[in-house]
């Protein structure tokens, strides 16, 4: 599915869609948890109540940019894969339609819980999940980070979920989760290797994903549009690993892990001599760099959920979202 070699990295079109500026004074203890001026307590993340203002913040952020099209009004409440594909969606409607969004609707979250972890140092971070007014039936399951205490939460992660498919979390006595560390080998794959493993799987294939939507099918239909007549589509993946598209990860209460992680997709249509590339809406036209005339390549960022199990056997990618971020016309 995928080749071999990618292009050239696109330049980022907003900046809140890139990553995290660098950290400094950071060490990873032996336990792959990070620790910042020294602190080595483990402790909550956070209380309850600080989640559930975080996530209120976020939402009256995101709700005002969406109807707005103006990602300077969340853009300090959303980070890391969110970030990007929110950034980069808001920026295609205010080019589509400069004077906001004529079809907002407020996203209204309910039944919300909180899985907090325990952990030492830096970076903190929840996972939040709830009902909400869009989606249908499907939980809204968001991933809250931060990396010091004068800074506010934003949402890193978020993906849709069936409700069945949200496990139940390993908590202690006090209800505090249990962050899973990058590099533990309790698991079929650690979680700082899923990215890298996910674009491995998309470009060769394997047996370490189990079937479903964001793997064998999606790779199934990767390749049928590859085979178009008139119309060479070329897949190149990247893994997201660094700052705030690092993965994360819980235990869950059977021992397995719910992780969280991030990539980079790339879909170069290159038309046939005497033929052109379809042209595209003008959300991917406000997106593109450079005219269009005999290639385009879109790129993505996408956020993936996966259930990680204990020992071995495959991993089950449960939930995707993916957005557009950049394109280049040549």
């Amino acid at each position: 599915m995928s080749r071999d070699r990618g292009p050239r990295r696109l330049r980022r079109l907003d900046r809140s869609a890139l990553i995290a500026a660098s950290l400094t004074a950071l060490s990873l203890t032996a336990s792959g948890c990070v620790v910042v001026h020294g602190e080595k307590e483990v402790r909550p993340s956070a209380t309850k109540a600080e989640a559930a203002k975080a996530l209120k913040e976020f939402t009256t952020a995101y709700n005002a940019a969406d109807k707005a099209y103006d990602s300077a009004l969340d853009e300090g409440r959303v980070t890391g894969a969110l970030g990007a594909i929110d950034a980069a969606r808001l920026k295609a409607g205010r080019a589509t339609s400069p004077g906001g969004n004529p079809a907002h609707s407020p996203l209204e979250l309910s039944d919300t819980r909180f899985a907090i972890p325990k952990k030492a140092g830096w970076p903190r971070w929840f996972v939040a999940d709830a009902a909400a007014n869009k989606g249908g039936q499907a939980r809204w399951v968001f991933v809250f980070t931060r990396h010091d205490l004068d800074q506010p939460w934003k949402a890193a992660y978020l993906t849709l979920m069936a409700p069945r498919d949200v496990p139940e979390f390993k908590t202690d006595e006090d209800g505090f989760a249990e962050a899973v560390p990058a590099d533990s080998k309790q698991l079929a794959i650690p979680p700082g290797d899923l990215s890298d493993r996910y674009v491995s799987y998309l470009k060769d294939g394997g047996t370490a994903f189990a079937d479903g939507g964001q793997t064998s099918r999606w790779r199934a239909l990767r390749k049928k549009q590859a085979e178009r007549p008139g119309l060479v589509r070329q897949f190149i993946d990247e893994p997201l690993t660094n700052g705030d598209f690092a993965p994360l990860a819980l235990r869950t209460a059977d021992g397995d892990a719910l992780a969280f992680f991030a990539s980079r997709h790339f879909e170069k249509q290159t038309a046939a001599p005497g033929a052109s590339v379809p042209v595209p809406s003008k959300s991917v036209e406000a997106l593109t760099e450079g005219e269009i005339k005999q290639s385009l390549t879109l790129e993505f960022v996408s956020n993936e959920v996966a259930l990680v199990p204990k020992g071995s056997g495959k991993v089950d990618v449960l939930g995707r979202i993916q957005g557009m971020t950049a394109a280049k016309g040549e």
